[in-house]
C-alpha cells in the first residue's frame, strides 16, 4: 500500500516587537486552520514564531530577555494554539525560545505537537550562529548572547507511522543535520528559520541569498533521500528584512511547493514517502556504499 504524508508549510510575515503573544498566537491558529481545511495532516512554523527574531538586538534588561521566552509549553497564551490542533486533528512543528524548566537554560527550540495537541518530542538547534556581542562591519545578530547550543542530539519521532526529524535556522546549512536525521532514520525534516535579506559583511552576494536559502536544503533533502518541509518568517520584521522562500523539497531535490508571498501564508504538498526507498535505489544505497570507517575525521576535527 502507498504511503504518503500531506505537509502543510505555514509562514508568516513579520512579528513585531509590539505585537502581542496572543495576537501572535491568533495568526498561527488562523494558519492551521487553512492548513488543516487544505488536508494537511501536519503543518510547519517558522523559527521564533512566537515573537519578534530579538537577536538583532544587545538587551540588557532581565524582564525584556525573559519576555520573549516560554517557560512552559503549553502555557496560558499558547494552549489555543495547541487545542486548536486537537480540534483540527492536525499536528504541527513550532519555532520558540524555550526556558528551561528545571535548570533555567535558553535554548531555541522547536516541538512536534501530535494530532490530540500533546508533545511528541522536542528538537533544540544546535547550529547557534552569530556572537555574544555586536561586531563591527557584521549584521547584527546576537543569538549566542540568548541561547545555549541544542543537547538533545538530532532525534527523530514517529507521527502517524511516519519518522520525523526537526532542525532550525542555521542548521538547514549544515551537512551533518541531514546526516544524522538521516542515519536516525528521519523521513520528513521540518526546519524553521528567520533569515536576513541583507548581510552587512557581504553585500555583494545580496543577488544569491534565496538560492543559498534553497541549496543546502535541496541538496541535504537529495543527498540523505528525505522529504524537507521548511517554514520561514518573511517580510520587514522591527526595520530588518526577512528573506522568505518557505517551501517543500522532494528526495529528488526538486522544489514541490514553494510560498510565493513575504506574508502569512499555507502551501500544501502530499509527500510521497515511497519515493524515498526509490532515490534510495537510485542514488543511495547507504547500507552498500557508505564507508563510515573513512570518515572519522569530520568527526573528529573542527
Amino acid at each position: 500500500m502507498a504511503r504518503d504524508l500531506s505537509i502543510a508549510v505555514c509562514q508568516t510575515g513579520p512579528i513585531q516587537k509590539s505585537a502581542q503573544r496572543p495576537e501572535t498566537v491568533d495568526r498561527l491558529v488562523a494558519l492551521l486552520e487553512k492548513a488543516a481545511a487544505a488536508g494537511a495532516e501536519i503543518a510547519v512554523f517558522p523559527e521564533l514564531a512566537l515573537t519578534t527574531f530579538f537577536p538583532r538586538w544587545r538587551i540588557d534588561d532581565r524582564a525584556e530577555i525573559e519576555a520573549f521566552f516560554e517557560p512552559a509549553m503549553p502555557g496560558p497564551q499558547t494552549q489555543r494554539l495547541y487545542d486548536a490542533a486537537a480540534r483540527l486533528r492536525i499536528g504541527f512543528a513550532l519555532g520558540y525560545a524555550e526556558l528551561a524548566r528545571v535548570d533555567g537554560a535558553r535554548f531555541n527550540t522547536m516541538d512536534l505537537v501530535g494530532q490530540d495537541g500533546k508533545l511528541v518530542g522536542r528538537y533544540r538547534k544546535i547550529h547557534v550562529p552569530g556572537s555574544s556581542e555586536p561586531e563591527p562591519g557584521t549584521t547584527v545578530h546576537l543569538e549566542r548572547r540568548y541561547f545555549e547550543p541544542g543537547n538533545l542530539g538530532f532525534p527523530v519521532f514517529v507521527y502517524r507511522g511516519v519518522r520525523v526529524g526537526m532542525a532550525i535556522c542555521n542548521d538547514r546549512r549544515w551537512p551533518e543535520t541531514y546526516r544524522m536525521l538521516c542515519l536516525n532514520g528521519a523521513e520528513i525534516v521540518l526546519i524553521g528559520y528567520n533569515t536576513p535579506l541583507l548581510l552587512d559583511e557581504a553585500p555583494a552576494q545580496a543577488h544569491l541569498r534565496m538560492f543559498h536559502n534553497h541549496l543546502p536544503m535541496q541538496a541535504g533533502a537529495y543527498q540523505n533521500t528525505v522529504w524537507v518541509a521548511a517554514a520561514a518568517k518573511a517580510g520587514v520584521e522591527d526595520g530588518q528584512a526577512l528573506i522568505g522562500g518557505s517551501c517543500i523539497i522532494a528526495p529528488t531535490g526538486e522544489i514541490a511547493a514553494q510560498a510565493m508571498s513575504l506574508d502569512d501564508e499555507v502551501i500544501v504538498h502530499r509527500a510521497d514517502l515511497d519515493l524515498i526507498a526509490v532515490c534510495r535505489k537510485v542514488n543511495f544505497d547507504f547500507a552498500r556504499y557508505r564507508r563510515p570507517d573513512q570518515y572519522q575525521l569530520i568527526a573528529d576535527q573542527v
